[in-house]
């Protein structure tokens, strides 16, 4: 079973939040893949993590650049993780078929966004159904709360 973690965002988006994340998944010595909504979602993640200064240095790579197997971190909008990663990051409500395949799994959703929110709702009550270890951080003034329910 995946430890999945809920990630609510209210300051910001994933642009400003995966390098912070992703950072942290390679200094385990892990690799990711991201898996977007969208193609134009995918290219600004694609642009944020080239410019990214903390960490200053997040190498990934595309269908379009491709050598998946080489990259620690891999965007995509398919069901796939084709560098085996063991670190899923879900955006824009994308739903992985393949969590038993991952260690952990990060679903970002817009909390500004009320279909976002109660899309998460119902994948929060999916994932513990299937017996997963589901967490919810939520963005505060001060940095992520861990909190009780998404």
């Amino acid at each position: 079973m995946a430890e999945i973690a809920f990630y609510h965002l209210l300051r910001s988006g994933p642009e400003q939040v995966l390098p912070q994340l992703l950072g942290r998944t390679l200094a385990l010595g892990e690799r990711a893949v991201i898996y977007c909504g969208d193609p134009a979602r995918l290219a600004a993640l694609d642009d944020a993590l080239w410019l990214a200064t903390q960490p200053d240095w997040l190498p990934h790579g595309t269908s379009e650049t491709g050598h998946a197997d080489l990259q620690p971190i891999w965007l995509t909008t398919a069901d796939e993780a084709p560098n085996g990663a063991r670190f899923l990051f879900l955006i824009d409500g994308a739903e992985s078929r393949r969590l038993d395949a991952y260690v952990r799994v990060f679903d970002l959703f817009d909390g500004n966004d009320e279909a976002q929110t109660a899309a998460a709702r119902e994948r929060w009550r999916a994932y513990q159904a299937a017996g997963h270890a589901v967490t919810y951080w939520q963005q505060g003034a001060k940095g992520w709360e861990r909190r009780g329910k998404a």
